[in-house]
């Protein structure tokens, strides 16, 4: 084993060698795998983006190389009003040219990883086709289902390529964990100040201000969660055990709150740090650039709370015996399952993987945990468009807006399959940042499928938002179960059946009422074949939905 580490006792990370750096905002050491010397929060890792802005309705044609600026001959003095003018004019004359011809297979737009679920604000019209007809619609979905194919297994990356593309992360997290903890827990050398505030530059505590508390609370106990041994003072680090997975809108936040009851089960700081999908990339809102990127120093601050709870105070309990063995940690970010969008910005190998990003968020976690658990909630993928449609739209919204946002992704997902792979138009950013509803993250069983190639059918459980509506004791009891929690006292039982149902629709979006019948059946018809792929795989034919139109 590696003494970066545990030593042969197998508790204790000894601080890295001279030759690591130090990182002096953290107060302790950690090695790289590479002797790299920029900091890693602003490591130049972007492959394909240029550094302008980009425009939603720029053509993209996905490369290796960096896309350069546009220029033309007598714009030196004014590139800023030639650029607009060239893109107004370039745009116009694709749009027409699209419209025109119904070519739809090689519009694709640009793949900003920022572009909101509604239409941004400007002088264009996001209209992919005029003809918005029912029987337009059903030709669409008839071309998209007639090029459906679900292929075998991915090929998995080899962990030396995983190791590669993430060499901090993996120089940080230990290959073993505390015996007599039901949790992933390791004890990592502090080598900074104890006086000082080991959460000072944590970049969560500077974007959440409503935790900045829960992070004050941790810098004011922080040393006396400190463990001494030869001389060294040690923190205790936690990975957490489950993972709620997914998907958006189907009630995650519900059994979130509903699993917080249980006395053994304590979660991150938030809900949905966002981490793996999104922080480490520097990716904060879907509107805004890239940021730092969130070093995994800052996710695992997020389970110190938990962790000094497992520990202990070591006041009370000054031996290396956990107080709280049994406790095990949560972390509930909806889009760990589905969203992989920033692969294209990072990994610099799309055209030898075929269109398809080389790593998914599912290898990292494996490589790290290969014992973890992940819960799946699910609801009808018709029901929960809708949904997401009525939680994320801004302004203008309505059935028959919806209504063309549906036809409009639609069209898109068939132009991506005339030339693609499923799994390539699903993993597919650009088209997913083009889509003005969020189409995909309702193909679950292309999602479950590269989840089942890596971890066990054992280590998922997969739910529905519609039995637990109906029967959320029995739904919650199954949770428990499939985690090895005990049963819970009479009280806490009562306020676990009690409790209203979390994240329901918001009033003002009740007003509007159901989508457009036409909608509802034409999504239906969309979805069907994934739907009975996915109850194929799972073995329950509940997934199917099939008691709609």
């Amino acid at each position: 084993m590696d003494g970066r580490h545990l030593n042969s006792s197998k508790l204790w990370a000894p601080a890295a060698r001279q030759q690591s750096r130090t990182v002096t905002h953290m107060d302790y050491k950690y090695t790289l795998l590479d002797s790299g010397g920029d900091d890693y929060r602003k490591r130049p890792l972007l492959l394909q983006v240029d550094r302008a802005p980009m425009n939603l309705f720029a053509v993209l044609q996905v490369k290796p190389e960096l896309p350069g600026r546009w220029s033309a001959p007598g714009c030196f003095g004014k590139v800023r009003l030639c650029g607009v003018l060239l893109g107004v004019a370039v745009t116009f004359v694709i749009m027409a040219s699209y419209t025109l011809t119904g070519d739809r297979k090689d519009l694709l737009l640009t793949p900003s990883p920022y572009h909101h679920l509604v239409n941004p604000p400007g002088p264009f019209a996001f209209n992919l086709s005029s003809v918005k007809d029912y029987a337009h619609l059903q030709l669409v979905v008839k071309s998209i289902v007639s090029k459906v194919e679900f292929h075998s297994a991915r090929q998995l990356p080899e962990l030396k390529a995983l190791v590669r593309s993430e060499q901090h992360m993996f120089s940080v997290i230990p290959r073993q964990f505390l015996p007599g903890f039901r949790n992933p827990c390791w004890y990592e050398e502090y080598a900074g100040n104890v006086t000082s505030n080991p959460y000072r530059a944590n970049l969560y505590a500077h974007y959440a201000r409503r935790f900045r508390a829960v992070f004050q609370h941790l810098r004011d106990t922080f040393r006396e969660h400190l463990r001494s041994r030869d001389g060294k003072l040690y923190r205790i680090r936690c990975l957490p055990y489950f993972y709620i997975i997914g998907q958006p809108k189907c009630g995650t936040t519900d059994l979130y709150d509903r699993l917080r009851l249980h006395p053994d089960v304590k979660f991150s700081t938030f809900k949905e740090p966002h981490w793996w999908t999104r922080k480490r990339f520097g990716i904060i809102r879907l509107s805004e650039g890239f940021h730092e990127r969130y070093p995994v120093e800052d996710y695992l601050d997020l389970f110190d709370q938990a962790a000094h709870l497992i520990q202990g105070s070591l006041a009370a309990n000054n031996s290396e015996t956990p107080s709280r063995p049994d406790v095990i940690i949560g972390e509930a970010s909806a889009s760990t399952m589905w969203d992989n969008n920033a692969w294209v910005y990072f990994y610099d190998n799309a055209t030898t993987t075929g269109g398809k990003p080389p790593f998914l968020i599912q290898d990292f976690v494996h490589a790290l945990q290969p014992d973890a658990r992940f819960i799946v909630m699910l609801r009808d993928p018709v029901e929960r468009l809708y949904s997401d449609y009525l939680y994320f739209g801004i302004a203008n919204k309505s059935a028959e807006d919806f209504h063309e946002k549906v036809s409009e992704s639609l069209q898109l997902l068939d132009g991506c399959l005339s030339d693609s792979t499923l799994r390539s138009c699903v993993y597919n950013t650009s088209v997913h940042n083009a889509m003005p509803v969020r189409l995909h993250v309702g193909l679950y069983v292309v999602y479950l499928l590269d989840w089942l190639s890596i971890f066990s059918r054992e280590q998922i459980l997969v739910l529905r938002l519609e039995d637990h509506a109906s029967n959320m004791k029995h739904t919650m009891h199954t949770v428990f179960r499939f985690l090895g929690l005990g049963p819970l006292s009479q009280p806490i039982e009562s306020e676990l059946n009690r409790s209203p149902a979390s994240n329901s629709r918001r009033p003002a979006d009740k007003d509007l009422g159901p989508m457009l019948p036409a909608t509802q059946h034409v999504l239906h018809h969309f979805y069907a074949p994934f739907n009975r792929k996915l109850a194929q795989v799972l073995h329950n034919d509940a997934f199917l939905w099939d008691s709609k139109p």
